[in-house]
């Protein structure tokens, strides 16, 4: 049977640096605007109508997390499940008019997920004249939850995600969708909930090199990498955006071929430095700004 959420949809984020980030996200990690309404603007990396969505506010805090589905069934389907996993319905009214269908819920951890229909997608026009690198895709997130096993059974009796790798003690964990990435967000064990980083996908390797010039030319530099994830088996490296979110450039991530005899890695060498080579193939240890970073999560009502 498919799985309602196929792929990672949007990241909705609060500022009170609203044109600080629209720099950044445009001269710097490559996305256009697509659309300023109201109190939001609205940046792609391709020829959908939104992945990151800017709200002006008071605070910088993560919004909302959008999850896709691929068809109005499969979001009708999601919403009837809210309940019965625990979780508070808030809206059944998509939150942009750029999708078709989309139901808005609230975790007990404080958490919202918005699991919606397709993006409009003018996928004849990817491309399209940017200062910065100009990524693929926006294509995983991680978020931090106080409870970690919870939001897990959540999201899978709501939108059937499938775990594809975890710490046996659950301080990360990793959960695929329809499309089969090893990943489209990871579950990261914090004191509150929040967003860790979010992604979008380079193509290739050299275009590492060309971020790592333009951050230094404004006076910014990497966090973490460039490396090679062992979960997911893909290149990254990470920054942090003016609104102190962590972003993350991540290469193509290993799929789940085989998904009816596919069994979730468990990491049970939890102990520094041992372990370093399970997060980074290539050895360089995971500094401490990147293991303790937490965007906090708007106050739900």
């Amino acid at each position: 049977m498919a799985q309602i959420v196929h792929a990672a949809g949007h990241v909705k984020l609060n500022t009170n640096r609203i044109e600080d980030m629209v720099r950044d996200s445009t001269d710097i990690l490559g996305l256009r605007v697509t659309r300023e309404v109201d109190n939001q603007v609205w940046l792609s990396s391709n020829g959908r109508a939104a992945e990151l969505v800017l709200v002006e506010a008071e605070e910088n805090s993560v919004n909302t997390i959008g999850l896709e589905a691929l068809s109005v069934e499969d979001v009708r389907e999601a919403a009837s499940r809210v309940e019965a996993a625990g979780c508070k319905l808030v809206s059944q009214e998509p939150s942009m008019d750029c999708v078709q269908a989309g139901v808005t819920f609230d975790t007990p951890e404080g958490l919202r997920f918005e699991i919606h229909t397709p993006t409009r997608d003018d996928m004849y026009v990817p491309r399209y004249d940017t200062h910065g690198v100009g990524p693929r895709r926006l294509d995983h997130m991680n978020i931090l939850t106080p409870d970690p096993e919870a939001t897990a059974a959540q999201l899978m009796a709501i939108g059937d995600v499938r775990q594809s790798e975890r710490m046996v003690n659950y301080a990360l964990s990793w959960y695929y969708g329809g499309n089969r990435q090893h990943h489209i967000f990871g579950l990261v064990k914090g004191t509150a909930p929040g967003l860790h980083h979010y992604s979008f996908e380079f193509t290739e390797f050299n275009m590492y090199c060309r971020l790592g010039d333009i951050l230094d030319r404004h006076d910014r530099q990497y966090l973490w990498g460039p490396g090679r994830h062992r979960p997911g088996d893909n290149t990254y490296a990470y920054y942090v955006d003016s609104s102190n979110c962590i972003v993350e450039i991540s290469g193509p991530m290993a799929t789940v071929a085989d998904d009816a005899n596919f069994e979730p890695r468990v990491i049970t060498n939890l102990e520094r430095p041992g372990n370093v080579r399970d997060m980074n193939v290539w050895g360089t240890p995971a500094p401490l700004e990147w293991r303790e970073h937490a965007h906090p999560f708007m106050k739900l009502g």
